[in-house]
């Protein structure tokens, strides 16, 4: 069952894999198992935010009580975006890997569709940011020294 909520807390937005690999320590999961599974969680709705977020936004925007929420979530993509054109791909690597409040998948998902980045390009960046973003919360959740052992 520990699984399972290591798998779940890795999609959820703004928390993702920075919250679901501390969350694999803390229950005593095995770092391979926990680093595994927020990957795949975390990379799970990627695909989807970047075909289908214009579109839904889109309709959103048609309901006045949705409206401004479409509004909200274009203007974070829209305020973040700037990182990510200057760099491009790996701009958007970066993006999503540094874990820092505001960064992830989610919204780098978001600012590449909103940019209309080439979806091969940005599903590659997005997973590169996720392994890089798994790795240094393994590092802190983990202990350095014992992460490191393991990958040796």
């Amino acid at each position: 069952m520990d699984y399972i909520y290591v798998f779940f807390i890795s999609m959820i937005p703004f928390i993702e894999i920075r919250g679901s690999v501390p969350v694999g320590a803390i229950l005593d999961l095995p770092f391979p198992a926990t680093f595994a599974l927020s990957v795949l969680g975390n990379m799970l709705p990627v695909p989807v935010i970047l075909l289908f977020i214009k579109k839904i936004l889109s309709f959103m925007k048609r309901f006045p009580k949705l409206a401004p929420i479409a509004e909200w979530v274009e203007r974070h993509g829209e305020k973040r975006s700037d990182r990510v054109t200057k760099y491009a791909t790996l701009g958007l690597a970066l993006f999503v890997g540094i874990p820092l409040p505001g960064t992830g998948a989610w919204t780098g998902s978001l600012i590449a569709a909103l940019l209309d980045m080439k979806f091969s390009y940005a599903i590659i960046s997005i997973f590169a940011g996720i392994l890089l973003a798994g790795f240094i919360m393994s590092g802190i959740s983990y202990g350095f020294l014992g992460f490191l052992s393991f990958l040796a």
